[in-house]
């Protein structure tokens, strides 16, 4: 394999653990604050990492162009949402978790 090879794996690689790790902060984590949080940050690495092996891999003018919209667009898009979500949980009343949140269960 040539070293463009590797590292279009070591991207894709490195992408898809970030989009897992996104995955189960999502599933595993107590509350919609932190659950906003994996997703802002894991998620818009992994797929930013995915869409660059892509367009490394592909190599025209055409996919890089387009590659680079759509990674400007998911920088500016993802952690907006992600805001946006926390914002509405504020405005809803919705508490953030805390660590005295686990205390007298059993």
């Amino acid at each position: 394999m040539t070293p463009l090879e590797w590292g279009i794996v070591a991207l894709a690689l490195v992408g898809a653990f970030f989009a897992g790790v996104a995955s189960i902060g999502i599933v595993r984590l107590p509350d919609v604050y932190t659950r906003a949080h994996a997703a802002s940050k894991s998620d818009t690495l992994g797929a930013v990492l995915g869409i660059a092996a892509a367009a490394l891999a592909i190599q025209t003018d055409l996919a890089t162009i387009k590659a680079v919209f759509l990674l400007t667009f998911m920088f500016l898009t993802n952690p907006t949402a992600a805001h946006a979500i926390a914002r509405a949980a504020q405005d809803q009343g919705i508490e953030p978790w805390t660590a005295g949140d686990e205390e007298g269960k059993s």
